[in-house]
């Protein structure tokens, strides 16, 4: 990642013209039905996309630029960033795996099709920027960019073209992140560091401070807890959000050189990974309407009456049963 390939170079070296950045926002700011929170899964399964299909215009060399920021964002915008020093080290591939296509890998197969999107952490109807500009933010502990900018202008546009085939407010099964199904007692942080000990800490590291690059200008395998890793308002230190995708995509070799996890494993090693300390940000006007909070935010105040405690370990059972009389 320290050297600069001819294909990085050219596009870092292109002006988009304004023609496509008026034609990407108009996409995204088109006067469409809104999307809700809980846009359902349809018959319709997450193909990823054929990247060699991107267009060999001025468009795709946006495109094309904006995967590279998905996967390379530490280089360009990380602490030793080549356009800006804004952000934790980590890259938006960290979490959405494979950039952001792989089936339950948090990807961005429903993006498209489901923004602008009302959302009830932001009580607002948020657009693709606000998508992308709360990872920054949360997720990457970093500063939020400039909307109008390339970079931006350059992920919004890729991650359009990821999700262009779905139809509007169509989820296809294999989107985003599987719900896993809850257990019956609350997750335990103590078998969960069993869990990791035996299956994540040979690349996430004994202190979870993750695996970095040899010129260590982002990470290999990132920081799961400490000052580089995600903070408190991200969405994976939701137990559930985290547990749903490790059951799915960890440990990374798997099934290939390892068993995956089961369900009970993965959500115990959530409740050790987010019992660990990480930057925190205080995120006090999330969820306006306190009645919209998921089971699995860890943060009161609460309508139903269940502990902050429960909220973040579970069991979680009771509360989606009391929410639901």
């Amino acid at each position: 990642m320290s050297v600069i390939n001819s294909s990085r170079l050219l596009v870092l070296t292109i002006t988009t013209t304004v023609v496509i950045v008026a034609v990407l926002a108009a996409t995204i700011n088109r006067g469409l039905p809104i999307s809700k929170d809980d846009t359902e899964s349809t018959g319709l399964v997450w193909e990823p996309p054929d990247t060699s299909q991107i267009p060999h215009t001025d468009e795709g060399l946006l495109i094309r630029y904006g995967r590279d920021l998905i996967v390379n964002t530490s280089w360009y915008l990380g602490p030793k960033g080549k356009v800006a020093k804004i952000t934790n080290g980590m890259n938006c591939q960290n979490c959405h795996l494979d950039a952001g296509t792989r089936t339950w890998g948090n990807n961005y197969g429903g993006v498209f099709s489901t923004y602008p999107k009302y959302r009830e952490r932001s009580g607002t109807i948020e657009n693709i920027y606000k998508r992308v500009n709360d990872c920054i933010d949360r997720s990457l502990n970093g500063h939020i960019i400039d909307t109008s900018g390339r970079e931006m202008q350059a992920m919004a546009a890729y991650i359009n073209w990821v999700g262009q085939k779905i139809p509007k407010n169509v989820k296809p099964t294999g989107a985003g992140i599987r719900d896993l199904s809850f257990i019956d007692r609350p997750a335990d942080p103590a078998k969960g560091q069993n869990v990791f000990i035996q299956k994540c800490q040979r690349c996430h590291g004994a202190n979870g401070s993750g695996t970095l690059l040899f010129d260590s200008s982002g990470y290999l395998y990132p920081p799961l807890w400490g000052d580089n890793s995600y903070n408190t308002g991200a969405g994976l230190y939701r137990i559930g959000r985290f547990a749903g995708f490790v059951r799915d995509n960890m440990p990374f070799d798997a099934p290939h050189n390892s068993e995956p996890l089961t369900d009970e494993q993965a959500w115990d090693v959530a409740a050790f990974v987010n019992s660990q300390p990480r930057p925190q940000k205080d995120y006090g006007k999330d969820y306006p309407n306190i009645a919209g909070k998921p089971v699995d935010h860890p943060f009161g105040p609460f309508i139903d009456g269940f502990s902050e405690e429960q909220h973040k370990y579970g069991p979680f059972k009771a509360i989606s049963l009391a929410r639901k009389k």
